[in-house]
């Protein structure tokens, strides 16, 4: 709890430094004078300065990192995390070392974004590493031979048997986590395309499909009675059995397997007769 309320307290502290106006006479001395004076007694008021000072470092740290994520990853939550990063690397500098701050800390803060990042991955870390092993493999592979590589040549690259390189080939096929709002790509004009303007929906059924499919049940039930035609609606369109459909027409169900069949032969008949109407026309 302790812990908590200490972290909650720099944040704070962090947030400040950012937001708000600081004493402008630590601008007048050396910085190597302010890291000895901070050294020599910190304070609230002298790290809110270092912070505001190095503030662009978290920033350029966080936005390169950035360039490398998915879009629905924020910008603002590195540079929170980044900020942890900079006041721990202020608390542990140590000036005698002889190593410039800016290069000290730069480790720190990209080590705690990565850090928030890995918090936020649903995949376990070991499942991520197997993965790029894979993949190296894969690609070295690919790289040498100029094709693509067989699951034996990956195992033995790898160096492992089968039933382990099965461990592998599973977690490196893992199923990932995407956000539909993600940019897709970008369009030709001036909007760009997410993925929910993309995907498919699968409960949606296509206009065109609709009118194929009544076009051929007018088609195989043109010239049919009314049993017939009611033969064929319940067995191919609504999934009935014979039994069914015997009982639903007062028929038996031998004698509807009887008329199935004679549909069939006098459908397969017209259908050779029309094959040239059914045919894609060719373009001039």
């Amino acid at each position: 709890m302790t812990a908590m309320r200490s972290k909650f307290s720099s944040r704070n502290s962090a947030q400040h430094a950012v937001s708000s106006g600081l004493p402008t006479r630590f601008d007048e001395m050396e910085m190597r004078d302010v890291w000895v004076l901070y050294q020599s007694g910190s304070t609230d008021e002298l790290r809110n300065f270092l912070m505001e000072k190095f503030l662009h470092l978290v920033r350029y740290n966080a936005e390169r990192i950035y360039q490398r994520l998915p879009d629905e990853v924020d910008l603002e939550d590195l540079m929170s995390a980044g900020l942890f990063g900079l006041m721990d690397a202020i608390d542990a500098y140590d000036l005698e070392r002889g190593v410039k701050f800016e290069t000290y800390c730069a480790p720190r803060i990209r080590g705690a974004i990565l850090d928030e990042l890995r918090s936020m991955d649903w995949v376990p870390r070991l499942v991520r590493h197997r993965t790029s092993k894979v993949e190296a493999a894969k690609q070295q592979i690919q790289m040498e031979l100029g094709r693509k590589a067989t699951d034996v040549e990956i195992s033995g690259r790898l160096e492992i048997d089968d039933n382990e390189y099965i461990k592998y080939k599973r977690d490196s096929s893992a199923v990932s986590v995407t956000s539909i709002t993600r940019k897709c790509y970008q369009s030709e004009g001036s909007r760009e395309l997410r993925e929910i303007d993309v995907i498919k929906d699968e409960h949606q059924t296509s206009p065109v499909k609709l009118i194929q499919r009544r076009d051929l049940k007018d088609l195989m039930t043109k010239g049919l009675t009314r049993a017939e035609r009611l033969i064929v609606v319940l067995y191919y369109y609504e999934g009935m059995t014979m039994k069914e459909i015997g009982t639903t027409l007062d028929l038996s169900e031998s004698r509807v397997s009887q008329m199935h069949s004679s549909i069939l032969a006098r459908l397969k008949a017209q259908m050779q007769h029309r094959m040239r109407e059914l045919e894609p026309m060719k373009a001039n």
